[in-house]
């Protein structure tokens, strides 16, 4: 079922198509949050407890998802139903038109967009994480060295990861050293997870952003530290985030006269230590051992993951200067937000 198919059944019999997409709705944020009760879900979905309940038997009476003490669930019959209407769903929605123009806006290879607002839904976070995750597990090919970040929303993305053919031969490695005090979100950590998830390997790095300049220049000759620049230099696939400049000045304890020095040059973005402005142009760098941006435009396969309408300045002037090969996964407070700051200023 094409997109031109759903509106021409819009047309001819609107209530069928939007039946169609508010099951659908439900269908994803089953798989996202379920185990789910009926009130949470009703919100996620913008329906009235009736209308949600209703539909809910429709779903479960075709054995889509399943009703529990605990909360409801979605059977494999369900996920493989709502993957197979994605595409169609996402056409029809507009979310391919706005995908494209994002495309175009950001000149990189390809955006994904998933429903929502993650500053105002928790559950879109999930949605963020288990499409880069798909994304990885289609893209990734031949590669075998992969480097991720820290940060929220690349340690989600583990959780929706799986052993797949030719995971056993993939490498996992922090792109950089550790930021902030959440152990659960730095680098080292999250390359393991990943590599717990689908059967891979990895490796540990163990590097502090607040070392001296004597002290950077000491551990960078190091033998794990060569080891570490040798593996960003034959790296396949990059995973990362996408801070807010000032967000991530606070979680470094940066002095205040560095953080005032990062607001006067128009800081917006960080990503990999580096700190951009709205046109790209890095205003600050942190002395880290990490992967550089020379680097990544060698890198084949590069996901950015990043949403919330909040962090679309943040997005912007990262992607401003990014590789061109980038996929972006965020999401529709972010995207929109990004297009309508982009054609203002153009």
């Amino acid at each position: 079922m094409n997109s031109n198919i759903l509106e021409a059944q819009r047309k001819l019999v609107p209530e069928m198509v939007d039946v169609l997409h508010r099951r659908y709705k439900l269908l994803t944020f089953i798989e996202m949050s379920g185990p789910i009760g009926r009130r949470p879900l009703s919100l996620l979905a913008g329906l009235s407890e009736r209308e949600c309940r209703n539909e809910m038997e429709s779903l479960r009476e075709l054995d889509l998802i399943r009703i529990a003490k605990e909360g409801t669930t979605i059977t494999a019959e369900g996920a493989k139903v709502r993957a197979a209407l994605q595409p169609s769903i996402d056409e029809w929605t507009g979310h391919g038109l706005i995908e494209r123009k994002l495309q175009r806006l950001l000149h990189i290879e390809h955006v994904k967009i998933v429903p929502g607002d993650s500053d105002a839904n928790d559950a879109v976070k999930n949605l963020l994480a288990k499409e880069a995750a798909n994304e990885f597990t289609e893209r990734i090919g031949d590669g075998e060295i992969v480097a991720v970040t820290g940060g929220t929303s690349v340690a989600a993305i583990p959780h929706y990861m799986h052993s797949f053919e030719r995971a056993a031969h993939l490498h996992f490695i922090a792109a950089r050293g550790g930021v902030g005090n959440d152990i659960g979100l730095q680098a080292n950590v999250i390359a393991a997870s990943f590599a717990h998830a689908c059967g891979g390997t990895y490796s540990t790095f163990y590097y502090p952003e607040s070392l001296s300049g004597e002290a950077h220049e000491v551990f960078k000759k190091e033998p794990t530290a060569q080891k570490m620049i040798d593996l960003y230099e034959k790296t396949d696939c990059v995973i990362h985030g996408i801070g807010d400049a000032q967000r991530m000045a606070e979680m470094r304890n940066t002095p205040s006269e560095e953080t005032e020095k990062l607001q006067q040059d128009g800081a917006k973005g960080e990503a990999f230590g580096y700190y951009f402005d709205e046109n790209g142009k890095i205003v600050h760098r942190i002395r880290t051992v990490g992967i550089q941006t020379e680097q990544l435009k060698k890198v084949p396969l590069i996901i950015a993951v990043a949403g919330g309408k909040a962090k679309a300045d943040a997005i912007a002037a990262y992607m401003a200067s990014a590789p061109e090969q980038t996929l972006l996964v965020t999401d529709e407070g972010a995207a929109l937000e990004i297009i309508r700051k982009l054609e203002s200023t153009s």
